[in-house]
């Protein structure tokens, strides 16, 4: 597919997500016992949970909490890398050095380790999914730092520079045009894509872990509800002896993780150098 092909795909994908979030309601609907678990076909467009309320609601509440968090850590980590190829282009010794020590010290965090901590260290009453995006959004900078300094040193790092202001070019064309517009884009795109889906994964991870014990989420209110309250209502119907009709929840979880994905894959390829 061409670049523009992927922009679009990346543009409606992403705009979906922000739309549910945007649209989300504060509660879940009306009970309707007549209702109970109903299919796709019976109930339009998901179906229904145990108490016959329809699963959008599922959808966009969990869109609520994972779309605005998951898009900061995604541009904090750009961020990060822009700085670290343009500070490679600058060709100081302290400064090469000081990446490296923050890389080394960041880097050799065990992340779902430092992830916990945060979580179990927030207030039961405030307890939101930005300080842990922000807080994989640290932990994943060494990485998007190191690689876009890589590719600025591919460039040429500082004697690139050199030769662009050499021929008039004027600092702010140089580095943001040439340095990151043309050749960082690739790169600190598709980390940026790559922080949203996984700040997405972990949110889900963390919230069907305190499902399965029964304990208050880390990353939303109580009264919202996650993706994966819509993953724990559809895995019993892979259970054959159980004759549990959820299998339209766990297909409807697994289409908005596949949104996700298509997302990140799209980010990245409409982002690639011509």
């Amino acid at each position: 597919m061409s670049r523009q092909r992927w922009m679009i795909v990346a543009a409606a994908s992403l705009s979906m997500l922000l739309l549910a979030a945007l649209f989300s309601p504060e509660h879940l609907g009306q009970i309707r016992l007549d209702l109970v678990l109903q299919g796709p076909l019976d109930v339009l467009p998901f179906g229904t949970d145990t108490r016959g309320r329809s699963l959008v609601d599922y959808a966009t509440q969990g869109a609520s909490v994972v779309a605005a968090p998951a898009f900061m850590a995604g541009l904090l980590v750009a961020l990060f890398g822009v700085a670290g190829g343009l500070l490679r282009c600058q060709g100081s010794e302290w400064v090469n050095a000081l990446i490296q020590a923050f890389s080394e010290v960041v880097g050799a965090l065990p992340r779902m380790v430092v992830i916990l901590v945060v979580a179990l260290l927030l207030p039961r009453d405030h307890r939101s999914l930005y300080p842990l995006a922000l807080a994989w959004a640290l932990l994943s900078a060494p990485g998007a730092m190191d690689e876009a300094a890589a590719v600025a040193v591919r460039l040429g790092g500082a004697r690139f520079v050199e030769a662009l202001r050499a021929h008039g070019f004027s600092a702010p064309r140089i580095y943001l045009v040439h340095v990151v517009g043309h050749n960082l884009r690739p790169v600190v795109v598709r980390q940026g894509a790559e922080t949203m889906m996984a700040v997405v994964f972990l949110e889900i991870a963390l919230s069907y872990l305190a499902l399965a014990e029964n304990q208050p989420s880390f990353t939303h209110p109580d009264s919202l509800k996650s993706w994966a309250d819509l993953l724990k209502l559809g895995y019993p119907s892979l259970i054959p002896s159980l004759d549990y009709p959820s299998g339209h929840a766990l297909g409807l979880a697994l289409g908005l993780l596949g949104l996700v994905a298509v997302m990140t894959i799209a980010l990245g390829r409409a982002a690639r150098a011509r």
